[in-house]
């Protein structure tokens, strides 16, 4: 088996955002030139690029890009299944292994969404999550299914819904920090968040993602490569991908224990064991949150609290940059920076490790990705700097 621990590394990043239905350029349009973007970031010249790796049911069929970057050859093409969230952390694992094997030499990790092209992302979503079953009993939404899974982690397992409060001040804390987010220089009061209103009980608006138009691209490449580049590299220590007996939404987790949780439970030892890390390991969280309760979950699932204990660990204090010891979303997440179906994440894991995040972790050599919680297939990654 190959070791991928350090061996691949991202070398350059793009990211543009506009407010929904706003993008100045159909879908493709925005995402050549994030890609471009990241090509500048990183020194390297955009026809070089070999493979292309996205999640999500991205449209952006890589042959259709090749034209406008100039590419010169095609190597490596591959998308992670499912509609949702849950393969971000994934899409990383193939791009990685299309460079560890030799078949591909630099593979950018993309996600594209401009509303006006594409549609709005619930149908994207709702196409894979939503089967006849559900519909049939009026659950017509992620956040319906969603809402249902937190009432379960809030009666039985007894977490405490203040809890999302915290998570969701921490995200608006940093949003408004960061010039490039929806939040940003907007003061922020637990208040609108108590009396916004309703979208699925118990989720009210702040309780939600957002949609945005917009793309994200990250240029991975071997860690020998990045080195001879412009930025410092930030190497991918470990990625896992997948689910367990009992998971899914044709089974509606049918498993007591698993309905609550966001099911990273079935990853989590694979993805510390191939870094060689424990969750005391990590400086820094970049938490994909599709809704508050499940970004809770998603904590719980990677070990960093549990049912008994998480009222101590998800508060404000502790969750934001620089003084928190588990900073999470320093960007502002999908709730304040804004929501290209979590793509927003990945470049914050690589900005907070490069030292540019917009709220500096001191001396961060960690960051835990983890990807959309409840999906299908979910899947996390661990990125890291210096020496592993």
């Amino acid at each position: 088996m190959i070791d991928p621990r350090g061996k691949v590394a991202v070398a350059g990043l793009g990211y543009r955002q506009y407010k929904r239905g706003s993008a100045p350029l159909p879908e493709r349009g925005v995402l050549v030139q994030t890609i471009v973007d990241a090509c500048e970031d990183a020194g390297f010249d955009p026809a070089l690029i070999d493979g292309f790796v996205s999640y999500g049911d991205d449209k952006n069929e890589p042959v259709r890009l090749m034209p406008d970057l100039g590419t010169k050859e095609l190597n490596w093409s591959a998308q992670v299944w499912g509609g949702g969230g849950g393969g971000v952390a994934g899409a990383f694992g193939l791009a990685s292994a299309a460079i560890l094997t030799g078949q591909a030499r630099a593979v950018v990790v993309f996600r594209a969404l401009v509303e006006g092209s594409s549609g709005r992302l619930s149908a994207a979503v709702m196409a894979h999550h939503l089967n006849d079953h559900m519909v049939s009993a009026g659950l017509v939404a992620p956040a319906q299914i969603c809402a249902m899974r937190a009432q379960r982690l809030f009666e039985y397992h007894g977490v405490p819904q203040s809890v999302c409060e915290e998570l969701i001040r921490a995200n608006y804390f940093h949003g408004s920090r960061n010039p490039e987010a929806i939040a940003y220089g907007k003061p922020f009061d637990i208040a609108q968040a108590r009396t916004s209103r309703w979208i699925a009980e118990p989720f009210r608006l702040f309780d939600c993602s957002r949609e945005n138009d917009g793309a994200g691209a990250l240029l991975l490449v071997s860690s020998e490569l990045a080195k001879d580049l412009r930025k410092p590299p930030v190497k991918l220590l470990s990625v896992a991908q997948g689910t367990q007996k009992g998971w899914g939404d044709l089974l509606e987790n049918d498993d007591a224990d698993l309905y609550p949780t966001a099911g990273f439970g079935a990853i989590r030892e694979r993805l510390y064991g191939q870094a060689g890390l424990t969750p005391q390991d990590i400086d820094v969280v970049q938490l994909y949150e599709n809704f508050s309760a499940q970004g809770v979950a998603s904590l719980i699932d990677h070990g960093f609290c549990t049912y008994e204990n998480v009222a101590e660990v998800i508060r404000f204090d502790n969750l934001v940059a620089p003084g928190g010891k588990l900073p999470v979303n320093t960007s502002g997440g999908n709730f304040a920076q804004g929501f290209v179906h979590g793509i927003g994440c990945a470049v914050e894991a690589v900005r907070v490790l490069r030292g540019e995040s917009a709220n500096p972790v001191p001396d961060a050599r960690t960051c835990l990705l983890a990807g959309g919680p409840g999906a299908p297939t979910i899947s996390s990654a661990i990125f890291g700097t210096g020496d592993f």
